[in-house]
């Protein structure tokens, strides 16, 4: 399973500076590939990328999301079969729109964990009308609030407000239901394009998951925390569309729910990934363990609670402290 990010944002806001900082922070374990939209024929950003990872794929002469979406597809693909990496991040160019790269990392069956956009707080009166701009956050679940070491508490909060309406106004929806595709975003602060680790929460390996799972050594996460994950099993004779049901139907504060479940209609071992409101699924073959999901988000523990009350096929596990 591979993962993703799509980062955007206004040109000029920082992108490229949280891109470098925070995957050398957080992500220097993980095998990384980096794809870089530029916008006209100067590949500046990617010559940067150059001196930290290890390949950056850079389109030019064009916008990703509009004019070169059949290449884009196979660019990743060429770095998926060269490089096998684990985590994608795919920066699109500051005059672009990011949906249409989610819809093609999931058209080549990568799991998208979250689009990012960036906002500059310290000058975002001098954009904050541009359309672009506008579509960039309201096709975003994690709005990065960049150069908050900038501005104060006042010029903060004002900004802040103005950001929560244009989402509002411009939440991306569904053309046929018109419904929100994302259900649930969250706001981080970012200081010297640093954001915390809980941003990216819910990149897991399968082995990850399962180690997550066992009983004797899972330490569960406390109810003090902002951002927390709960462990939940699946009982046997489960259908998909208990579990189709049960994702439908998660409060907004519960984003993303990861894990593995057997089901009795479905032949082989499903991968569960739920982020803002999006469920997909992905079919495995070697998996023996038991079926998981892990549920994350913010304050979730009545919750998750109140979800395995309600849904009786689900179990909380037995948790021992480890000595």
């Amino acid at each position: 399973m591979i993962h993703s990010f799509v980062l955007t944002g206004f040109l000029g806001v920082g992108k490229t500076t949280m891109l470098t900082n925070t995957v050398k922070e957080h992500f220097s374990d993980k095998k990384i590939a980096i794809i870089v939209n530029e916008f006209g024929d100067v590949g500046v950003d990617s010559k940067i990328l150059t001196n930290v990872h290890s390949e950056v794929l850079e389109i030019s002469e064009g916008c990703i999301c509009c004019k070169l979406a059949v290449e884009f597809e196979a660019g990743v693909t060429e770095i998926i079969n060269k490089y096998n990496p684990e985590i994608i991040f795919v920066e699109t160019s500051g005059a672009s729109e990011p949906f249409p790269i989610f819809l093609s990392l999931q058209n080549l069956g990568i799991s998208v964990e979250g689009i990012i956009c960036v906002t500059d707080v310290k000058n975002f009166d001098s954009y904050k009308e541009n359309s672009t701009a506008k579509y960039q956050i309201g096709g975003s679940n994690i709005i990065i609030l960049n150069k908050t070491d900038l501005v104060n508490d006042e010029e903060l909060e004002h900004v802040t407000k103005e950001i929560k309406a244009i989402k509002k106004q411009y939440n991306i929806k569904n053309n046929l239901t018109g419904k929100a595709i994302f259900n649930h975003y969250i706001l981080k602060n970012a200081t010297q394009g640093i954001v915390s680790k809980d941003v990216f929460d819910g990149v897991y390996k399968i082995d990850e998951i399962v180690e997550m799972g066992e009983d004797s050594v899972h330490l569960d996460h406390t109810s003090r925390d902002a951002i927390t994950q709960k462990v939940v099993y699946v009982k046997e004779g489960v259908d998909f569309r208990d579990i189709d049901s049960l994702l439908s139907t998660l409060p907004t504060n519960i984003y993303r729910v990861k894990g593995v479940v057997l089901l009795q209609d479905v032949g082989n071992p499903l991968f569960v990934n739920y982020s803002f409101g999006d469920a997909t699924y992905e079919e495995l073959r070697d998996y023996n363990e038991k079926s998981i999901l892990i549920f994350i988000g913010e304050n979730i523990e009545e919750d998750v609670a109140s979800i395995v009350k309600n849904y009786p096929f689900l179990m909380l596990p037995m948790f021992r402290t480890k000595m």
